[in-house]
């Protein structure tokens, strides 16, 4: 996934303009919310397994909310403050450029591919505290 990220973050080292520079992090946007969400997939599988798991234990499902419609809403949620913080990406890569010219030529690629693994990361975090929440209630109950 490394290598996908740094093919995908790639980018000619001619001038860019602003447009062409909100051009190239809109092009990664699909990649960005493929990877994110499969990790809030993955997040999510961890959530509900730790939920039956503990639930036909312990008669409680630890991880999911009551009702649990509003899973859906935080999902629905998460999704667009994740790309609210993604145009982020472009609109602090044109106050860089414009604050230090040719110095922050890397700018956007750095950011697009730290970016992206922290977000991913972030999106691992729910579901792997979850589950070790659902380990302790099982050892502890």
């Amino acid at each position: 996934m490394a290598h996908q990220l740094f093919v995908i973050s790639g980018r000619a080292r001619a001038p860019l303009s602003g447009w062409n520079i909100i051009a190239w992090w809109e092009w990664r946007r699909i990649p960005y919310n493929l990877f994110v969400g499969t990790a809030g997939f993955a997040s999510g599988c961890l959530i509900l397994i730790s939920a039956v798991a503990t639930e036909s234990i312990t008669g409680e499902a630890v991880g999911l909310p009551d009702p649990p419609i509003f899973a859906i809403f935080g999902i629905v949620a998460y999704a667009v403050l994740a790309n609210v913080c993604y145009t982020g990406g472009w609109v602090v890569e044109l106050l860089s450029r414009r604050i230090w010219g040719d110095r922050a030529e890397a700018f956007g690629e750095i950011a697009f591919t730290l970016g992206t693994v922290a977000s991913i990361l972030l999106t691992l975090a729910p579901g792997l505290l979850i589950v070790l929440v659902g380990i302790c209630v099982l050892i502890f109950r």
